[in-house]
């Protein structure tokens, strides 16, 4: 893939699927390619790379809670200890 892409490459959606080899071997070698459907753009086919890096390395929620992130100090995390509560399951 060229570090300066001067033009991203447009393919109408019949035309992709009927040289999708091609079109996946140019979003590798020449950077991303463009589908279009009734002249609108719809997608982009990008290089695996490309892909991760534009979406960079995101934690799930039990990583994210593990990291121990900075929590505001005026947030509380106090809960009522109270037991039992009454709940009312509509049986």
């Amino acid at each position: 893939m060229t570090a300066i892409q001067t033009e991203v490459a447009k393919w109408q959606l019949q035309e992709a699927k009927q040289h999708f080899s091609e079109v996946v071997r140019k979003a590798h070698d020449d950077g991303p390619q463009i589908v279009t459907r009734h002249g609108k753009d719809v997608v982009v086919i990008l290089d695996m790379e490309e892909y991760r890096q534009l979406k960079g390395k995101q934690p799930d929620f039990k990583e994210f809670l593990l990291s121990e992130p900075d929590w505001p100090e005026d947030l509380d995390f106090a809960r009522d200890k109270s037991l039992p509560r009454e709940v009312d399951l509509g049986w």
